[in-house]
Parts: C-alpha cells; structure tokens; sequence
C-alpha cells in the first residue's frame, strides 16, 4: 500500500508524463487540468497543486522519484507513466527519451537492500503497454467480442439518440442502411459497455490501459456497418470532438484507483472487494456507452451532424450511461472474475 509521499509522487511522475512530448493540444491539457479538478478530493495529496507544479516547472523529475521508496511504488509509478505515454496510441520520442530517464532514475534510486525491479520487467511491461495501444482496430479475430450480456437482460435505447436523430432532420432516405439491425447494434454497445466496465474493475495497469483500443474497435466497427472504413486518426478526430482525450481518460481511471488504494499488480484479484468496485467502474460503462450510441447516430446519418450536436449528445448519453451503471453492475462484476491481463492482451489484439 502506497503511502501519501508515494501516491504524491505517482501523480506527479504520471502528470510530467503527460507532458513529455511537449505537444498537447490546449482542449487536451484543459481535460488534464478537469480530470485534476475532479480527483481533488484528498486534501493531503491536493492534485490540483501537483498539477500546478508540474505546468509552470516547479518539480525536478529526480526529486519526484526519490520519493518512491519501496519496489511496488516504483514499479506502479513506472508501469503508470509508460501506460499516460502510451493512451494516445503511440509514444512520441521525447516520451520515450522521458522514460529512458525514468528507469535510469528509478534504479539509481533504489536503495541497495530493496534493488529495484530487473531490467526485463520493465521492458516487458512497456512492450506490452506498446502492444495494447498500437492495436490494430480490426484483426482476424476481433469480429466480435466476448458476449457478456444475458440474453434475458432488456437493452435500454437512450432517449438523447432518438432526439439527436430528430434533430438531424434528416430524411429517411439520406440515413445509411446497416448491416446490423438496430436492435442488434443498441444491444453490442450495450455489450461492450459492460466489458470495459468489468475491465475497469481489475487493479492492473495494462486492463486501465485497454480500454481505449476496445472502444476504438468499437467505433471501427459502428462505422463500418454503415460502409466507412476509418482509420485510427479519424477514430481520435471524433473522439476529440465529444470531448474525450485518451490521455485524460487513462489519467482519470487510473487515478481514481490510485487514491482509493485499488490500483496495483495484476494477482489481486477484483478492486478491493466488492464494496469498492462502483467508484472505479461508471466511467467506463458510460463513455464506451455514450461513444456507441453517438457513432452510431453520427454514421448511420452520413457524418453530417454538427460539432455541437454531437458534443451535446455525448453528454446527454454520458448522463444515461451513468444512470444505467448501477442496473449492470452485477454483469460487470461476474465478467470481471473471468478477466486476467493475458485474456484482455488477447482480445485488444483480436487473437
């Protein structure tokens, strides 16, 4: 269990991640600075000065990492930084310069009765950081993923997509025609909701990790049923456009782990008992919720939706996910007990 000085240093360390490559568009450091504001709950870290610090160049990175005193602070710091590196879906080479500095900080750093984790661990898990977050959005397996949702279980249509097809006034005969029914389409979003949620649930880093590639996929695939074929870059423009930033989001997942005392090595099992599960899971239930429906709407319509109508339905949406959370949390729950890291490896990469 991390104490205050390491949770501190964690964040500091994730925040200068960050940050490294020195090309953050300002909308992604605003939903930097928000996931700080949000996460400012504990007065003794106070996130929102950490980030401060960090902007206007308070802190040295070799004083942040002297803070982190025992092995499991130092690999949790570690394995963090890689995967804020990492959530854009590819590591630019300052991030990568700015990592090379961490390990070679961190084992200088370690004291001589508790050396720090071998070389290969660290490689390792960068690798496979570097594995989830350059997945390819379709493979030869990834038609489909796992079927988590009960046949029994009704599957809700937001109200705000109907609205945000009336408000699209477009013609019948101008909306795209999908392979899948709608029906079928409302119940895998549905489906993926519940996965990432359950995925959220699992302390390791690399789970937190995954769940951007899965709801990328996601939006791959709600495109391609009304016959556009996207690329990663346009996946990112949409996103970006609703307001979610992949680096915020993994910020914000995993640092809400880390101040509840859920975040840590993959062994633990479930995030600290049931009891604790629904402060970690919502976020990702919603987003990959509201990301569906939006894409769903915004392609079935011939991308002719307007920026504001497409942000103002994510949010609607969001606010639906967020409701519904709870409804399926024992689905996320069961899920989450047959999860381990080498199955979520598995299913980003469509093997």
């Amino acid at each position: 269990m991390l104490n205050t000085e390491e949770i501190r240093a964690t964040l500091t360390l994730c925040l200068l991640a960050a940050y490294a490559d020195g090309d953050k568009h300002d909308r992604e450091r605003e939903q930097i600075r928000q996931v700080a504001e949000g996460l400012a709950r504990d007065a003794q870290v106070n996130l929102p000065g950490l980030y401060q610090d960090v902007l206007l160049r308070r802190v040295q990175l070799p004083d942040v990492l002297a803070q982190l005193r025992t092995d499991e602070a130092r690999q949790l710091a570690y394995e963090m930084a890689v995967c804020v590196c990492d959530a854009d879906g590819q590591t630019s080479a300052q991030e990568q310069a700015f990592l090379a500095q961490v390990r070679q900080g961190l084992g200088q750093g370690a004291p001589a009765a508790a050396p720090a984790a071998s070389p290969a661990a660290p490689a390792a898990f960068a690798e496979q950081a570097d594995a989830l977050a350059s997945a390819p959005l379709q493979t030869a397996g990834a038609a489909t993923l796992p079927e988590v949702l009960p046949l029994d279980l009704p599957v809700p249509r937001p109200a705000a997509v109907d609205q945000l097809q009336d408000a699209a006034a477009a013609p019948a005969a101008t909306r795209l025609a999908g392979k899948v029914l709608a029906e079928e389409m409302d119940r895998k979003i549905l489906n993926a909701s519940i996965l990432n949620g359950a995925i959220e649930l699992l302390p390791e880093n690399l789970s937190t990790l995954a769940i951007i590639p899965l709801q990328m996929r996601l939006v791959y695939q709600v495109g391609r049923n009304y016959g556009f074929e996207l690329d990663g870059g346009h996946i990112k423009d949409l996103l970006a456009t609703l307001g979610v930033g992949l680096t915020s989001q993994y910020l914000e997942q995993a640092g809400r782990k880390l101040l509840g005392g859920l975040l840590g090595r993959a062994g633990k099992g479930l995030l600290g008992g049931l009891g604790k599960q629904a402060v970690s899971s919502g976020m990702s239930f919603a987003s990959t919720y509201a990301l569906g429906h939006v894409a769903n709407q915004y392609y079935a319509g011939g991308r002719t939706l307007s920026t504001q109508m497409l942000k103002d339905a994510y949010a609607h949406v969001m606010s639906d996910g967020r409701a519904l959370q709870a409804q399926y949390l024992p689905q996320m729950q069961e899920t989450a007990r047959g999860l381990d890291t080498a199955k979520i490896l598995s299913m980003v990469r469509g093997r």
